[in-house]
């Protein structure tokens, strides 16, 4: 018998936990997971889901527009009503909870609801009960961060914003990253007064500059007030609002300020530092490529290691953790370079592999290929929204290094993409490939002329 209670305990019952010690469990493996706040993680309660149930709320605004031209007419002006839409998202994440519970149960891995502390390299502390375990995972997650300034309590996070008892006429987002980006087109289409305030001159950096140029375009136009080059200065309660005054010496009054302005590891009071585990410079925890921390015992994956902060990579890398430590080591180390991702501001984007910039830094000579132009949707719809689909290809070897769109759907259409992005496909497989017609996706294998060299 072990000298342990548990062989593994997971701390975290987040996508990334839950697929841990459920995969593990399946290998025969004793585990425990402790959970202080919902199953399922930020994904399911308050990130990924919930985003992409108000994301596709906010499209039907634009859809009741562009049914005209086809032909349908309402009977009277379509109303929204925000209690409808959050409580129906309410009632699909108690379900989705209940899932995530059903599987542990079914798996034969114990569930402890509480904040667990490490308090050795083999033992934690949930409540009043020490358990102890060969090795213990930590998959605890990011949380909200948000500058200090004057009135900074007056910001809520992402936490929150799903959850308003009341609809805001006026929105204002914190943030250049993915959350700000997207909620500022939620709220709009939903029919806000929508602002998004920026320090930096554009918003996702680390994206393809085309894309990110194409995607601000498309959302001012769609009428999100964009601030760039400025920051908030102070926020202070007025009659009826709150008067949010920037560092370029404007000031707006909005209904609710949004704090989107990053994610930090939810290390707090978790015991770790006590042990001496190294983080890096960004506060994250170094792990080697077994997910072991500098405590060999504990172990760690998800948004709390370096690493896209994203659903499925966090579940591809509980995959990987457990084939090292309970199964057969993976043939080869996870690809964290071609990894899909969507931003579901409206227009989507849909994004895999190397941007142009990346691709000019690591080779001598690319080819790009794009192509912008107006869906066929929206020849009769009379909407102006425009989609950019784009190709970085290696001079010498052929091969697609990076895809990039920004449009309906985009990261439906990436994820096909992908495939073939991963498996090293070469342009002149794309272009032997024969197109859906007729289709927006039909482009990324019938572009034949570069744009650039």
């Amino acid at each position: 018998m072990s000298q342990y209670d548990y062989d593994l305990f997971v701390i975290g019952a987040g996508s990334g936990g839950v697929r841990a010690a459920r995969t593990a469990a399946a290998s025969g493996v004793r585990v425990a997971i402790a959970e202080d706040r919902y199953l399922g993680g930020t994904c399911v309660n308050v990130g990924c889901v919930p985003k992409k149930l108000y994301s596709y709320a906010a499209h039907f605004h634009e859809s009741f527009d562009d049914a005209v031209g086809f032909g349908w007419t309402l009977p009277q002006a379509p109303e929204f009503n925000w209690a409808t839409l959050r409580d129906n998202k309410i009632g699909e994440i108690k379900r989705l909870n209940g899932i995530y519970g059903r599987l542990l149960d079914s798996a034969g891995v114990r569930l402890i609801n509480g904040r667990a502390t490490v308090t050795g390299p083999h033992e934690v502390q949930v409540g009043n009960e020490r358990i102890s375990a060969e090795k213990i995972l930590v998959a605890v997650g990011g949380w909200p961060w948000t500058p200090e300034f004057p009135g900074s309590e007056h910001t809520l996070n992402s936490n929150q914003i799903f959850d308003l008892e009341t609809f805001p006429e006026r929105f204002l987002v914190l943030g250049g990253g993915y959350i700000a980006v997207e909620f500022a087109s939620i709220f709009n289409g939903l029919g806000c007064e929508s602002h998004l305030v920026y320090r930096g001159d554009l918003f996702l950096r680390g994206f393809d500059q085309e894309v990110r140029e194409f995607t601000r375009q498309e959302m001012d136009k769609k009428g999100v007030n964009l601030h760039f080059e400025t920051n908030i200065e102070r926020i202070d309660k007025v009659e009826g609002g709150l008067k949010v005054t920037l560092t370029n010496g404007e000031s707006l009054e909005v209904d609710v300020v949004m704090s989107a302005t990053g994610r930090r590891p939810h290390l707090d009071g978790l015991g770790l530092n006590t042990l001496g585990v190294a983080t890096n410079e960004s506060g994250k925890l170094a792990v080697n490529e077994r997910f072991e921390t500098s405590v060999p015992s504990i172990l760690a994956l998800g948004d709390i290691i370096n690493g896209p902060e994203l659903t499925p990579v966090a579940l591809e890398e509980a995959m990987h953790l457990v084939a090292h430590h309970y199964g057969n080591a993976p043939s080869e180390p996870l690809d964290y370079e071609r990894i899909a991702t969507a931003v579901f501001c409206h227009p989507n984007i849909g994004t895999v592999g190397l941007s142009e910039e990346a691709a000019r830094q690591r080779y001598p000579a690319i080819r790009v290929y794009s192509a912008d132009f107006r869906p066929m949707k929206h020849t009769l719809s009379g909407s102006e929204e425009r989609c950019l689909m784009k190709l970085i290809v290696d001079e010498k070897s052929d091969v697609v290094l990076g895809a990039h769109m920004v449009g309906e759907e985009a990261g439906e259409v990436i994820q096909g993409i992908a495939i073939a992005v991963r498996a090293g496909m070469t342009k002149a497989q794309f272009d032997l490939t024969v197109g859906i017609h007729p289709t927006g996706a039909e482009e990324f294998v019938t572009m034949r002329t570069p744009t650039r060299n």
